[in-house]
């Protein structure tokens, strides 16, 4: 254990559901780590649609306003507290913190600590741990699609589509990505196949590619276009719904678009045609802490590792000083951008 001085932590808060410029700043004295604990300079955090969401409350399982937002993090370990090795300080980690990490510190669980990569940059690291982890467990533990098949990756200029495609395409598999005309160059660098999702024959063009149907489409869309996703499927073929986008302006209940979504899978699996239809939930089976936790820092070791080798190019659309955080939330939502919003400290 070593002792820190008094830190003051800088930290942005969702006061309710607000507009982007509605986050407000605040500053406050953060306690020594606790026992099992580490204070964690924040080097990059990241803008999903999970915060997206939450600044709507419409997150399935939305924090109660205020909060301090922030689903991911890289930084480097300050101090320690009891019971923890005090050779972690000064070394670089990622987390998932699912809130919290849109601070410049923080006090993170020492179990919660993936290790980065000696020369990583933060920004890459933090790109690719929530995006990264999700992408890896949609393709190789929930649809296990094996080299030689095709998928279709719905948004694959996303944080996670882009990801995911890259991911299909070195293990062999041909993606067919769609995302909005400019950003189809893009799209054909990540190796798959770009198609207009503004193009109201957008299923049709893909039939057109695949005719014999696909082994597998990842949907983070929801609502009516969901049927057609199910349509795209050959027998065999999965289907891994992980958002619902198209509801995102809806008022009302966050959770109702999520439960009538699971009822719509369970009536599809129900089927006797051979395709299968799952809700990908990241935090699926975190009562189990220790095998839950075991089994994400794998995945994102794996998937830094594949970043490491050059295997994987992480899409870093704008890097923007934290105290600035409402015009990357902005940003974030114009739907106008490659890849994943990142926050790194200011000035």
């Amino acid at each position: 254990m070593n002792t820190p001085v008094a830190i003051r932590a800088t930290e942005i808060v969702l006061p309710g559901a607000v507009e982007p410029s509605g986050l407000e700043v605040r500053t406050r004295d953060l306690p020594a780590p606790d026992k099992g604990q580490v204070l964690l300079r924040m080097d990059a955090t990241g803008v999903s649609f999970a915060e997206q969401q939450m600044r709507r409350g419409k997150y399935y399982d939305q924090p109660a306003f205020p909060f301090v937002p922030g689903y991911d993090v890289v930084g480097t370990v300050t101090a320690t507290g009891p019971g923890v090795d005090a050779e972690l300080t000064g070394r670089r980690f990622a987390a998932v913190t699912k809130v919290g990490a849109w601070a410049s510190h923080l006090l993170i669980d020492a179990a919660e600590l993936t290790p980065v990569p000696d020369g990583m940059d933060a920004a890459t690291a933090e790109t690719v741990v929530v995006n990264g982890i999700t992408a890896w467990q949609m393709l190789h533990r929930m649809a296990k699609v094996r080299a030689g098949g095709t998928v279709v990756v719905l948004g694959a200029n996303g944080g996670v589509g882009s990801i995911l495609a890259q991911l299909a395409r070195h293990a062999g598999i041909t993606v067919i990505g769609t995302a909005s005309a400019r950003h189809h160059a893009s799209v054909r660098e990540l190796g798959a196949i770009p198609v207009d999702y503004h193009d109201p024959d957008m299923y049709d063009q893909i039939r057109e590619i695949a005719p014999d149907g696909v082994d597998a489409v990842f949907d983070h869309v929801g609502g009516p276009g969901l049927a057609q996703s199910w349509r795209l499927l050959r027998r065999g073929g999965t289907l891994v719904s992980y958002g619902t986008a198209a509801t995102k302006n809806e008022e009302g209940s966050s959770q109702l678009p999520v439960l009538k979504l699971f009822a719509q899978l369970v009536a599809w699996n129900s089927m006797p045609n051979g395709r299968s239809a799952h809700f990908y939930n990241f935090w699926a089976g975190r009562r189990r802490r220790t095998e839950w936790q075991r089994r994400l820092t794998q995945d994102l070791t794996e998937v830094l590792r594949l970043v490491a080798n050059g295997v994987l190019t992480p899409q870093i659309a704008a890097q923007i000083p934290l105290h600035d955080a409402a015009s990357a939330l902005a940003l974030a939502e114009s739907r106008t951008v490659i890849g994943k919003v990142i926050l790194v400290p200011g000035a």
